[in-house]
């Protein structure tokens, strides 16, 4: 008999576990997808999304689940990849009881999956769930945690691009070039304050007005452009900080830009998009590579010393994110192959190699 397609899906894609949470009094309908934990527990946000299908949501989970994996991989962190989705309008069926029936669940992984804030959920969520649970990240500094982790994921994008300016113009300096912020919620406009004060030239382009008069009242000088006309918009660096999906084979042939730079997760559409910027002559940095200043923010809440969360400590962590790229970029190099490649290899490189020494665990210790 052939298997449910839920469960082809997760063995295909070698999860390890996939629970579906469901509360009926209060409402919650939950996937959590658990990629891997070879490098320690699954991290990951809670997407509160309304889905059209639940094949659908299972869909999203399990692609961002095995993209938390490579992103925790490709950083350095000993944290595994995992993500949840709660099924519904947030909008509509938030509530207490929904939110505090879904941190019961994630207590019941008991530490396999820890959560976090993602689209659709709020730190208030998070600070909700730590009430029933102690497996989640990024709560309020007056509980003990980072906060909201926006700023350091633009903080990480910042330092990427010290890392896509020496590549291109041999200096970090981003002294009048142009870049083109695509999507100004939360990291897009705090990415948007470091570009001016690196005194570079910024055009933002959003779907939304009042994200874009929050900008233009901090920096009135800034140009705007419509959200369909930003990847064609000529500049230095377009960075792409909203939804995934924007390079394509539509959109790749109309980029005039030198470097693609940007916070948002999943920004290629298919496999073949890494060389179809390369063969434009374009500089892309991978996304996960780029984006992961809010899960090394977070990484901090929990440091091997034990020590409490210091902010200090953390932004000097996400600076690394330069070193990184410059690494995954050296490689594409080498390898002669696209850095969105290259990032998957080294990822998989440490992910192969941790994994070995953890079947290590319960054998006698190798003799010195």
């Amino acid at each position: 008999m052939q298997a449910p397609s839920v469960f082809a899906h997760a063995e295909q894609e070698g999860f390890e576990q996939v629970a579906f949470c469901h509360h009926a009094p209060s409402g919650l309908r939950a996937i959590v997808a658990v990629h891997s934990t070879a490098l320690g527990p699954a991290v990951g946000g809670t997407r509160f999304l309304p889905y059209a299908t639940e094949a659908d949501a299972l869909a999203d989970v399990c692609r961002l689940a095995r993209g938390m994996t490579y992103k925790h991989a490709v950083s350095g962190l000993d944290a595994g990849g995992g993500k949840a989705v709660i099924i519904g309008d947030p909008a509509t069926t938030r509530s207490e009881a929904l939110i505090r029936a879904y941190a019961r669940f994630i207590d019941g992984l008991a530490g396999r999956y820890l959560t976090a804030e993602d689209v659709g959920t709020t730190q208030a969520d998070m600070d909700l769930i730590r009430r029933e649970t102690p497996y989640v990240t990024g709560v309020s500094e007056s509980l003990g945690g980072s906060g909201d982790p926006s700023p350091a994921t633009a903080w990480g994008v910042r330092c990427a691009l010290d890392a896509v300016a020496e590549r291109l113009w041999g200096t970090a300096d981003l002294g009048g070039r142009h870049v083109v912020v695509s999507g100004v919620g939360k990291v897009g406009s705090a990415l948007v304050d470091h570009l001016i004060e690196a005194g570079a030239r910024v055009t933002i382009a959003d779907v939304s007005p009042a994200a874009i008069a929050a900008v233009r009242v901090r920096h009135p000088d800034v140009t705007v452009v419509d959200p369909a006309e930003a990847h064609r918009t000529e500049c230095d660096v377009f960075s792409p900080c909203a939804l995934g999906g924007v390079l394509s084979g539509v959109t790749i042939p109309e980029l005039r830009c030198a470097a693609v730079c940007g916070s948002a997760n999943n920004q290629l559409t298919t496999s073949t998009d890494g060389q179809a910027i390369v063969d434009r002559g374009v500089l892309y940095a991978p996304d996960y590579v780029v984006n992961a200043g809010g899960v090394i923010n977070i990484a901090e809440e929990r440091h091997p010393s034990g020590a409490p969360y210091d902010r200090d400590r953390a932004h000097a962590r996400v600076a690394g994110i330069a070193d990184t790229l410059r690494t995954v970029l050296a490689r594409a190099d080498a390898d002669g192959i696209p850095p969105g490649e290259a990032a998957d290899r080294t990822a998989e490189d440490r992910l192969a190699a941790i994994s070995a020494v953890a079947r290590l665990r319960g054998s006698p210790r190798p003799s010195a």
